[in-house]
């Protein structure tokens, strides 16, 4: 079922963690990064080039999910953080995480994949920057994968600055539908490609 909501347009909410009901959204406005608009500034390349940041795919999913949820205001409840487990294990859901130099993490993302569209769901921070690295290489990645949308759901200032747009729904139906139906592989870029690669894959434009 909620796989059948992702290629529909619709996503799963809870309005609190304590709040064991879900409930379906579909905005008006959707949140997208158009892969070849995203923005990486001066000062987030030299970050990623001089952190010498550990950067994985998938290897602690569970985590990522727990810190995006461990805020004081929170739509993942207890049924949702189920859910993505379980579309983990089944193959759609995906995380990219950030390890710092001692081998600590530093930040993560995470979302489901499917055809060639990415659902971003959340993604959080314990030190500077280290969303933004993640998200970087997760665009390096769905750009190197044959991915054709990124959809955010709605934007911040956050993700306007890194390139995120509006458009309004029926347009993004229209790519939804195209993207469902294509195939895509966010494994491409295997596990490990340097800092170097990972800034002109995810700038350059097609």
């Amino acid at each position: 079922m909620l796989l059948a909501g992702y290629a529909s347009g619709i996503f799963p909410m809870a309005n609190s963690r304590d709040d064991p009901e879900i409930f379906w959204v579909r905005p008006e406005m959707r949140g997208i990064i158009p892969l070849n608009g995203f923005h990486v500034s001066k000062s987030l390349e030299r970050t990623i080039r001089k952190s010498h940041a550990d950067v994985r795919l998938n290897s602690c999913f569970a985590d990522v999910v727990s810190h995006c949820a461990n805020r004081p205001e929170t739509w993942i409840n207890q049924r949702i953080y189920d859910l993505y487990i379980e579309l983990h294990k089944m193959g759609y859901a995906h995380s990219v995480e950030v390890f710092d130099q001692d081998g600590a993490l530093w930040g993560g993302i995470y979302g489901v994949a499917l055809g060639s569209a990415f659902f971003g769901e959340s993604m959080f921070s314990r030190k500077t920057d280290g969303s933004k690295i993640a998200l970087t290489y997760l665009v390096a990645r769905l750009k190197a994968g044959g991915f054709s949308l990124f959809d955010t759901q709605f934007v911040t200032e956050h993700l306007c600055r890194l390139g995120a747009v509006e458009i309004p729904r029926a347009d993004y139906d229209i790519l939804l539908s195209k993207a469902v139906a294509e195939t895509a592989d966010i494994n491409a870029l295997g596990q490990h490609f340097s800092s170097y690669s990972v800034i002109q894959a995810s700038t350059q434009t097609s």
